[in-house]
């Protein structure tokens, strides 16, 4: 029988992610203060948090965007090895190309917009080294299709693509080299609701299909909730609450989860 998102995991296995006590400041500002977060493979972390609780900071560091001032951060991968913050920016290129994916908020952020679609798709194989154009096109093709895009569009620079679909487009890139590990930073965010369904759709689809380990970042806990198996609660760049998505939702412990469930509610 096989697993869907709504049933329990047993953990037999090793966290593919591992990351500990990473901080991070911006002159007075401290963003990050001693976050942890084990990932299984196979898991979907939700974190979420109001605007300024540090999510989206944590997630760039998970992307090597970003180099905290203390902390360590693991792949448990058989060619990957040590604190990922300690990388060059070639190596941390490199690994980011074709171990971790990413869907930011802002498609201007991960794709060429005057680029065509299958295009921005090919530019991220090119860099893991592929270079016969048939196979380009051909894997660019079958992660558009994977992610749901209309490929009769794929020749369409995202410029001139709906917001949802610039969406697909990011997600195609991002799993055009499967990668172990896929990171969404508010991919729903400033998309009509009949489109934010669709895409959460897609996203749970590729979930079950590809067991694809994922944390995703979001300030809408109907999103969070959807998609995740454990929750990490953030506030003032802590972590204030984590479990599983639906014990923090259903009996939330700490006064801020409280607020933010009822909130929703």
């Amino acid at each position: 029988m096989s697993l869907t998102m709504d049933e329990p995991t047993l953990v037999t296995t090793r966290p593919l992610l591992t990351a500990r006590d990473v901080s991070k400041a911006y002159g007075p500002v401290q963003a990050l203060r001693g976050v942890s977060a084990t990932v299984y493979p196979g898991e979907v972390l939700g974190i979420v948090g109001e605007s300024g609780s540090g999510k989206s900071t944590f997630l760039r560091a998970l992307n090597l965007e970003e180099t905290p001032d203390t902390g360590s951060y693991t792949l448990d991968l058989p060619d990957v090895q040590g604190n990922l913050f300690d990388l060059d920016r070639y190596a941390r290129r490199m690994l980011c190309a074709t171990r971790i994916g990413i869907v930011y908020q802002n498609p201007h952020l991960g794709l060429l917009m005057s680029h065509s679609s299958s295009g921005n798709v090919a530019e991220r194989l090119l860099v893991a080294g592929e270079r016969r154009f048939a196979v380009l096109r051909d894997k660019a093709q079958r992660a558009l299709e994977a992610s749901e895009f209309p490929t009769e569009r794929m020749d369409a620079p995202p410029a001139e693509l709906s917001g949802g679909m610039q969406q697909r487009v990011q997600l195609a890139k991002a799993i055009a080299l499967e990668p172990a590990l896929l990171l969404l930073d508010e991919p729903t965010t400033g998309l009509d609701v009949s489109v934010q369904a669709l895409v959460l759709d897609t996203l749970k689809r590729l979930q079950q299909e590809r067991r694809i380990t994922m944390v995703i970042v979001s300030h809408d806990l109907g999103v969070i909730r959807t998609l995740s198996d454990r929750v990490m609660v953030m506030r003032r760049g802590e972590v204030v609450e984590q479990g599983l998505a639906d014990q923090v939702f259903q009996d939330p412990q700490h006064a801020y989860t409280q607020q933010l469930v009822h909130a929703k509610l």
